[in-house]
């Protein structure tokens, strides 16, 4: 099975999602055979690299205000506990996401995105880091076990990764995605947002199911006589019953 994850690093129900289907996953049989993949959305992509800039206010042009923005952020914390995540909003550092997305598309090709964007997530929203800086980024690829004199080669040039990045966005586009997180699977089956576990669960063993090699037939035929059947250039003749 196939999942295709569209996501933003600084989107709290993308990570909440990311937790509910783990949920899911952990309740089924043969989940190290489903390959997952993060794919690129930014919900900001004019969004400025962080330089101090308080996360309630710089939230509050979306929400109506600073205030309006941090209730709705302790509602959204409550969510992520019940999940098992710590959501640190208080001290968390608004940033832009792109050189995030492009250092997981390096990370892909070293098969560590998955390791790469549950850092990447749990840097920003637990640990309050700047997913956004380099250094911090660097840090995180060498933790995810990649060569950190790669990960600075790509960290310091703008433009590494940066196409897969973009062609993911316009794949999102196409696909009529306009909301994170975003849950393909098999490219047939869609769920999204941060959807209860049970959820994950139904979708999961559906396509399961539906993935199950087909059981060879059953001879019905009567265990004894000739079957009249041909075969090698001859034919067996059934006996006359009358």
């Amino acid at each position: 099975m196939k999942i295709e994850i569209w996501s933003d690093f600084v989107c709290p129900f993308c990570y909440i999602g990311k937790q509910k289907l783990e949920l899911a996953l952990d309740e089924i049989k043969g989940k190290d055979r489903i390959d997952i993949e993060f794919k690129s959305f930014q919900l900001d992509p004019n969004s400025p690299k962080y330089s101090g800039q308080d996360f309630y206010e710089s939230m509050g042009a979306k929400f109506g205000g600073a205030e309006k923005a941090k209730q709705m952020m302790v509602s959204i914390t409550e969510q992520a506990k019940e999940v098992g995540l710590e959501f640190n909003f208080d001290t968390m550092k608004p940033t832009n996401t792109f050189d995030a997305h492009r250092m997981t598309k390096f990370a892909k090709v070293h098969g560590k995105d998955a390791v790469l964007a549950e850092k990447l997530l749990y840097a920003n929203f637990t640990q309050s880091k700047d997913v956004g800086n380099e250094v911090i980024l660097v840090e995180l690829a060498v933790e995810a076990g990649l060569a950190k004199e790669e990960a600075l080669a790509v960290a310091s040039n703008p433009e590494a990764y940066a196409d897969e990045v973009r062609a993911d966005i316009e794949e999102a586009k196409q696909l009529g995605v306009t909301g994170v997180p975003f849950f393909v699977f098999n490219r047939k089956y869609a769920i999204s947002g941060a959807q209860p576990p049970e959820a994950f669960l139904q979708a999961l063993e559906k396509i399961l199911e539906e993935e199950k090699p087909v059981s060879a037939f059953e001879n019905l035929s009567p265990a004894n006589g000739i079957d009249g059947t041909c075969a090698d250039g001859s034919c067996a003749v059934p006996e006359d019953k009358k």
